[in-house]
């Protein structure tokens, strides 16, 4: 569900595309933002669920994808969602590119790792009263 897009702008990923392995990743959204890598590593602790793409993939709209590597992703790897104030369906912060290749090929279902509101505020890096250091 997003790419690469200077500036912190929707579905920012610092320069690093989400599916993709790498480190330092970061995913911003409306001036929130957390650490993707250290998501990935609390959501070891939970389990991987099932989930309806079309309610879990809300921000999609507002994300930029690149459907050339959307269509490459792998649709088993868990997208990793976190709760967030006001919001009925938890926020997506890895997954985007899978969410798209998903619609695209219509699955309506894709693996999820929802990360509890503890470990969410863990791998959160600005937005909901905190200020970047720096």
């Amino acid at each position: 569900m997003f790419g690469d897009v200077p500036g912190g702008a929707p579905g920012d990923t610092s320069g690093n595309t989400p599916d993709r392995d790498a480190t330092g990743q970061m995913f911003v959204f409306l001036g929130w933002a957390w650490d993707v890598d250290k998501a990935a590593r609390l959501a070891a602790r939970h389990p991987v669920m099932r989930a309806d793409i079309t309610r879990l993939g809300w921000a999609r709209p507002v994300i930029n994808v690149d459907p050339v590597h959307a269509a490459t992703v792998d649709l088993s790897r868990p997208l990793l969602a976190v709760p967030v104030p006001n919001a009925a369906v938890p926020l997506v912060i890895d997954g985007y590119h899978r969410i798209h290749r998903a619609i695209t090929e219509r699955v309506t279902e894709l693996p999820v790792i929802l990360l509890d509101a503890a470990d969410e505020r863990a791998c959160r890096i600005m937005g909901g009263g905190i200020t970047p250091i720096g």
